[in-house]
């Protein structure tokens, strides 16, 4: 495979790693009740991981993520981050503002070096987060597993993408 993956496609490509990040709010979904923590009171801090892209033609492409997370607002329900990727020929840098209100997810997002945006809404599931994001050139479907404390898994499906089949990614808390 041609480096990072052609230029067509990183816009597509920036976009799901941009859910990557949105995505990785991980909780069990319950009644909200008074002094309660946020989600996002499990995300402070920095993850890594390791992930790979899988193309309609059968090939893959592994990504190496950072992301950064700073938990804010008086109920902790308000969480900017910052994404950090980079493959073979190719890095992207994404920040993030994303808002938790009993059990729904919303928020935007911008990719600096590439001047794009959009939104993310989504919702609280049993097993963590199932999120869409959409942007000008991007729709996407992902759902985010809590292994543990430590760990989760991000799987996301492209919707109506000529190229990009998914991604998955498993990120670390460090």
């Amino acid at each position: 495979m041609q480096g990072f993956l052609p230029n067509a496609l990183r816009a597509t490509v920036l976009a799901a790693l941009i859910a990557i990040g949105l995505g990785a709010i991980c909780g069990a979904p319950r009644l909200a009740l008074a002094g309660d923590p946020s989600p996002f009171d499990r995300l402070a801090g920095r993850w890594i991981g390791e992930g790979r892209f899988g193309t309609k033609d059968g090939n893959t492409e592994t990504v190496k993520c950072r992301v950064t997370y700073i938990v804010s607002g008086t109920s902790h329900d308000d969480l900017r981050q910052t994404i950090r990727c980079a493959a073979s020929s190719d890095t992207i840098e994404v920040q993030s503002l994303v808002m938790h209100a009993s059990g729904r997810l919303t928020g935007t997002w911008k990719e600096l070096s590439r001047d794009m945006n959009g939104e993310l809404s989504g919702e609280v599931t049993p097993k963590g987060f199932r999120v869409a994001v959409k942007g000008t050139s991007l729709n996407a479907n992902m759902a985010i597993i809590l292994v543990n404390d430590a760990k989760q898994v991000v799987e996301i499906q492209f919707i109506n993408n000529s190229t990009l089949v998914g991604l998955t990614l498993v990120l670390e808390k460090r």
